[in-house]
């Protein structure tokens, strides 16, 4: 069975299927990489706990970013907030982002 929550025309914000949750991207607000990522991170734990799991149960992340010379800003604030001994599988790439302001989107997949 596929459950989907907070669907719209283009777009739900999580998918479950098999007691795995796919959330959508999430970008977050701010003018630092390092104030965008909290934000986004606040989302993602959000949705994390909408889907019932939670940021130990986290199975992979996929990181943009809209410059790489802010990796080491990102990666500050990332490390902060992943639970020690519970590291996902990680990717972190550079990418074009929807908005010209945006300089972060992060795609998680969580056991739930």
């Amino acid at each position: 069975m596929i459950e989907r929550l907070e669907t719209g025309t283009r777009m739900s914000k999580i998918v479950k299927h098999n007691g795995v949750a796919y959330l959508c991207g999430q970008v977050g607000e701010g003018a630092t990489v390092a104030e965008q990522t909290r934000d986004c991170l606040a989302r993602v734990d959000a949705l994390l706990d909408r889907a019932g799991s939670s940021r130990d149960r986290i199975l992979q992340a996929i990181v943009w970013l809209s410059d790489m010379a802010d990796f080491a800003e990102m990666n500050a604030v990332w490390d902060a907030w992943v639970p020690e001994g519970h590291a996902p599988a990680r990717a972190c790439g550079e990418a074009k982002l929807a908005r010209p302001e945006l300089r972060v989107e992060i795609i998680v997949t969580a056991a739930c």
